[in-house]
């Protein structure tokens, strides 16, 4: 993959363990709990408190290979913001996406003003160290000003029907959502997307669009690439 895995010093599990663990919360709707009952089914103890630390510390290190391993994006971006409930606070989860369904980048926002519509700009071009043909969104009037501002000559179409492949790619983050019974703070949230948003969409190829035996030899390279950029690719087999 061109990088090095993450450094595993310290810790006393071996990086199988501690790499399926943080794939199962991420591409799973479970809790911390949860995975440490399917570990114990397989005669693995660990504490669900060492699951959260190992995603928390781990999770964005794997997203962050996955996407460096990643073809450069596609130069139609779709951008999207929706309203999210944080400890019972509304809040605004911003979120870009390629022709293609890639993730760009998310931002969690207090606002969906200019101000916030300039942030998040800023912040995806420093993301993805690229630039669009055309920027796609709604008809919210903060994306035209910010556009101006940040991306003046690039080609802005806002219109509402033109949006639904940006739409379609928060689905995911509304079932976890739900999952999770509401986000707790506002850094938290930003963290597990981050890193949810790098990590499930590499293990959810579009499965409608392939034959059976297509999304198996998929999902064998997909894994594969997993196993390198976590470092367990590198481990000798176990008898």
């Amino acid at each position: 993959m061109g990088s090095a895995s993450p450094s595993y010093k310290g810790h006393r599990y071996p990086v199988e363990v501690i790499s399926h663990c943080v794939w199962l919360y991420f591409r799973f709707p479970l809790s911390f709990r949860e995975v440490e009952e399917l570990l114990l089914e397989r005669g693995v103890i660990v504490s669900y408190e060492t699951v959260r630390r190992w995603c928390a510390k781990f999770g964005r290190s794997y997203a962050n290979g996955l996407r460096r391993g990643r073809p450069q994006p596609g130069d139609k971006w779709h951008l999207e913001e929706v309203f999210i409930k944080i400890n019972s606070e509304r809040k605004y989860l911003w979120r870009a996406v390629d022709q293609d369904g890639t993730v760009l980048d998310i931002l969690v926002q207090n606002r969906r003003d200019t101000a916030a519509a300039r942030r998040f700009f800023r912040k995806l071009l420093k993301k993805t160290c690229a630039v669009a043909r055309v920027v796609v969104t709604d008809k919210l009037h903060s994306y035209g000003a910010a556009h101006r501002e940040v991306m003046p000559s690039l080609e802005h179409r806002s219109h509402k029907g033109l949006n639904n492949r940006a739409e379609n790619s928060h689905q995911p983050t509304r079932q976890r959502e739900r999952a999770m019974k509401g986000f707790r703070s506002v850094g938290g949230t930003q963290r597990f997307l981050a890193a949810f948003s790098g990590i499930s969409p590499h293990f959810r190829p579009r499965r409608h669009l392939m034959t059976a035996s297509d999304y198996r030899a998929e999902m064998t390279v997909r894994f594969a690439i997993w196993e390198q950029i976590t470092g367990a690719a590198g481990q000798p087999a176990k008898a």
